[in-house]
């Protein structure tokens, strides 16, 4: 998933997830650590006590591919945002990260460690600079088993482990297997099920949260957006979208209802991540539906000149103050933690509004 200001999009096919792990013993982690001696920094790392699998790894990645490892992988160098996310959440920290300014400006849910090495742009990495850093283990984003970052990587002869970022029937479950076969590549399997286990605890308290609040506007959209050209570019966040998805499960009701189409930006939304493009005057096809949008703090904020449109000031929920900015990093493709930010706000603006 290349950076386009936001998220960028795939039409490719989606493949099916199968993983398996073989491990013949166990280490109780103490003091995770990874890419030598730095310690974690996810804070929910701190008094980790999970235990990591010591034995051999085989895995079926997302893109059908089998990867095999004779022991769980330490040295992991990552392509994508979400799933560099993902390996600091297991309390390992990556030797390499693809645009790590980018991700410490846009994913707030765990923090790159000190002195990681930035191999340059996603899709598009410094393969020196990648390979310099030793890794066992290279985890990319992709959606087919010959796409061409793969092919290339293959050829220098470290394992890589393709993830599927994003799938619109089921971008939870998606987000989840994601997670899981990280956890498994490295293995840190129970570290895995113990998050995914909160996760779903933070959903289901949040569920009772909005249901205690009575909310009666439950139509809702959300969007990003960037600048183009000068003009403001507006990503609505369709049906099959992730935060669409968390916004169903709190009991909202989608209002962008344009349907799957491959060709993303010719009117309906993409079959990976479920998003849609438009202008401001599109959002008022929306009609009066309660509105959410990413907040954006950047020098080139799209939310600064879409503030200034006569068309947003006409909206009916911006009259009515009911549309409402996401906290900036809250990031829309992310693992389990950025999912958990994303409900929390939700929730406190369904509750206090």
């Amino acid at each position: 998933m290349i950076l386009v200001n936001r998220l960028a999009v795939t039409t490719a096919a989606l493949a099916a997830v199968a993983v398996a792990l073989s491990a013949c013993g166990t280490t109780k982690v103490d003091e995770p650590a990874a890419a030598g001696s730095a310690a974690p920094t996810s804070q929910t790392c701190a008094n980790d006590t999970t235990t990591t699998a010591t034995g051999p790894v085989s895995i079926t990645d997302g893109v059908g591919r089998k990867v095999e490892l004779a022991k769980p992988a330490q040295r992991v160098a990552v392509l994508e945002w979400q799933q560099t996310e993902d390996l600091i959440t297991l309390c390992l920290n990556p030797v390499a990260v693809a645009d790590a300014k980018g991700y410490a400006t846009y994913v707030k849910a765990e923090t790159l460690p000190a002195g990681v090495v930035d191999t340059g742009e996603r899709g598009q990495p410094d393969l020196d600079a990648l390979y310099a850093t030793n890794p066992d283990l290279i985890i990319v984003e992709a959606f087919k088993a010959d796409d061409e970052l793969i092919t290339k990587l293959e050829k220098r002869g470290v394992p890589v482990l393709a993830t599927v970022g994003a799938d619109a029937t089921g971008q939870i479950a998606n987000m989840k297997k994601v997670f899981s076969m990280i956890g498994t590549a490295t293995g840190r399997t129970e570290r895995a099920e113990k998050v995914l286990s909160q996760f779903d605890t933070h959903l289901a308290e949040a569920k009772t949260t909005v249901a205690a609040a009575n909310v009666t506007a439950k139509d809702f959209l959300f969007f990003d957006g960037w600048i183009e050209g000068g003009n403001v570019v507006i990503r609505p966040y369709g049906k099959g979208a992730l935060f669409t998805e968390l916004g169903e499960q709190l009991g909202l009701v989608p209002a962008w209802t344009d349907a799957i189409n491959k060709t993303y930006g010719s009117g309906g939304v993409d079959p990976a991540y479920g998003l849609a493009q438009t202008d401001i005057e599109g959002l008022t096809a929306v009609g009066s539906a309660t509105l959410f949008y990413s907040d954006d703090d950047t020098a080139d904020s799209y939310v600064k000149e879409l503030r200034k449109s006569p068309i947003w000031s006409a909206l009916p929920s911006v009259k009515e103050n009911r549309a409402y900015a996401f906290p900036a990093g809250v990031w829309g493709a992310g693992g389990p933690l950025s999912n958990e930010q994303a409900i929390d706000a939700y929730v406190k603006i369904l509750t206090t509004a």
